[in-house]
């Protein structure tokens, strides 16, 4: 299986720089809808089966991999099997958008103190939600460090999410927080999180080389951005969109800046796979 030739003249160089300096390459991926397929309750979420063995064949043979996702750490690792895997020894998982990071090598997650905002926010999401004028069929899943508004359920689920946008948003300031759109999800979290963050965070203390990042929601464009600074100043970058395959379209803002679109988490898969047999049949 090769590897599709990315859209972009910049993908292209990107994969090139992977390919080149392999060793240097940092591999980021995102979570749910891009290792996991997307489900109603994201507690039934898992890493599509070939998800911990694609890992495990690049891991070895590139700088790093690190996942970054808006989930609690502990539970992306849960959920993607990724504890105890051979060749994932030295994988990384930045949670809650890079405020919780887990470490292979110990199996211990560090965070700081949780932001006040997210417990008094908790106590007053439910009755906003439950007012007559309130969407049906909302519910809300808590990150603990963050509280997601879904509206998957709702009859019209974009048209929910325009609706609690300025509610939710009033909600969010008045306690210090911000409210992060995303496909029919509105995310309470404090500010300076997200992924463009975490990922900066990261990188800082690596070599500095060529960057992977795939994702497939507008949570991932932060992390989109800081690979574009970073082809700005001469390095390396290939940005991957994972497209849904239940009918729905991709997101448009990411897909249109992505250097190449994959279908899934099936797609991504074909695509970490195809990378190390490429860069292990090169040494």
């Amino acid at each position: 299986m090769g590897i599709a030739e990315p859209r972009t003249a910049a993908g292209r160089d990107g994969l090139a720089g992977v390919l080149a300096e392999p060793e240097r390459t940092v591999v980021a991926l995102d979570f749910d809808g891009t290792l996991a397929p997307i489900v109603p309750d994201p507690d039934r979420a898992r890493a599509l089966p070939g998800v911990a063995a694609a890992l495990s064949a690049l891991a070895p043979l590139v700088g790093a991999v690190v996942v970054v996702t808006g989930r609690p750490a502990a539970k992306a690792v849960e959920y993607g099997g990724l504890a105890g895997v051979p060749g994932l020894e030295h994988l990384t998982v930045l949670g809650h958008y890079g405020a919780e990071r887990w470490e292979a090598g110990t199996g211990e997650v560090t965070a700081p103190e949780v932001h006040p905002g997210v417990a008094a926010v908790r106590a007053e999401l439910p009755a906003l939600l439950g007012r007559e004028d309130a969407p049906a069929g909302t519910w809300i899943e808590d990150k603990d460090r963050a509280l997601a508004v879904h509206t998957r359920r709702t009859p019209d689920p974009d048209a929910a999410v325009a609706r609690l946008r300025e509610p939710l948003a009033a909600l969010a300031a008045r306690h210090g927080l911000l409210v992060e759109p995303g496909r029919m999800v509105l995310e309470l979290r404090p500010p300076g999180v997200d992924k463009g963050a975490a990922l900066n965070g990261f990188l800082a203390g690596r070599v500095r080389g060529p960057v992977v990042y795939a994702g497939d929601d507008l949570g991932d464009l932060a992390a989109y951005a800081a690979v574009e600074k970073r082809r700005a100043d001469g390095l390396p970058g290939l940005l991957v969109c994972s497209a849904p395959v239940t009918g729905e379209p991709p997101v448009r803002e990411l897909a249109d800046r992505a250097d190449l679109v994959v279908p899934g988490p099936a797609g991504v898969v074909d695509l970490l796979t195809a990378l190390a047999a490429r860069i292990g049949g090169e040494r």
